[in-house]
């Protein structure tokens, strides 16, 4: 386990923005984790469980009680047959070299998200078609108080377009296991390689940004409505709308979280103005205290 105090948050997401928090404590044990989230508990004290932070935003002040975050011993894959059982901080580029090496396909639209596998279930991450919900058979997850861990399959995950149970139980994701097909190695390289070319050729990716900022409204794409409404390089401080990929809010440098939350307000207000939809942001929004 480590601790570390007043801990800045912009070095462990990737928007490489907002302030810093109380303390951040690294488990690598589900026992070391199941102490803490009791300790939490019973002192009542805000918390936030933290993946990649490939898909959260911390704002400024930073935020005012303890997040938690799986370690290293959190970080390893287990194959047999074809089922490949990865533990929540394990990366997804890894999880989908792992699964190629296995000969397994399946995950090959989700090999580019930057997450790891335990946020890519919480909010049932999708890319190219696919989502998380294809590949999960199942998934062991703890309470939130830390008093039980337990599997949980099939319809209990509650898995929808970016959801999942999670997001409403504060269950705390330790494994997941994946069922797989086997398939031509060969094959599974050449249709990652081409998401892979896919997503460098189309997303702003050499800038820091959490990805596409809003989720899909019904009907539309919030790329497109953006673009449509004129946006595509409006800049506010360091935070601008990619005039690569206009679902992207990225950071130009020197951002701050609240350049980009402006920029995100700006944005919602003139779609909604020009088109009379409500875009809603994926990204998890992190506030001195939830």
């Amino acid at each position: 386990m480590k601790i570390i105090e007043n801990c800045k948050m912009d070095e462990y997401t990737s928007f490489k923005v907002g302030g810093a928090s109380d303390r951040l404590i690294l488990v690598d044990t589900e026992e070391e984790l199941a102490s803490v989230m009791a300790e939490i508990a019973a002192s009542g004290t805000p918390y936030v469980v933290l993946g990649n932070g490939s898909n959260t935003l911390f704002g400024d002040g930073g935020f005012r009680g303890t997040v938690v975050k799986l370690g290293p011993g959190f970080d390893k894959i287990v194959v047999s047959g074809d089922r490949v059982t990865a533990f929540g901080a394990v990366l997804m580029r890894r999880l989908a070299r792992e699964a190629m090496r296995a000969g397994l396909g399946g995950f090959e639209p989700l090999s580019g998200i930057p997450g790891s596998v335990g946020g890519a279930v919480f909010m049932n991450a999708g890319a190219y078609g696919g989502e998380m919900k294809q590949v999960v058979r199942r998934v062991y997850a703890m309470k939130p108080d830390g008093s039980a861990a337990e599997w949980f399959s099939g319809d209990e995950l509650e898995l929808g377009y970016r959801h999942s149970r999670f997001k409403d139980t504060g269950e705390i994701i330790l494994k997941v296991e994946l069922e797989l097909e086997p398939k031509d190695v060969e094959e599974i390289k050449g249709d990652m390689d081409d998401f892979t070319d896919r997503r460098n050729s189309k997303q702003p990716l050499e800038f820091p940004s959490c990805g596409s900022f809003f989720k899909r409204p019904p009907g539309h794409f919030a790329g497109s409505l953006i673009q449509e409404a004129g946006l595509a390089g409006y800049t506010i401080g360091g935070a601008q709308v990619s005039e690569k990929h206009c679902g992207f809010l990225i950071n130009k440098g020197g951002a701050t979280a609240s350049d980009v939350l402006a920029l995100r307000d700006h944005v919602k207000k003139t779609v909604k103005e020009k088109f009379n939809v409500d875009l809603e942001p994926e990204v998890r929004i992190i506030d001195e205290i939830m």
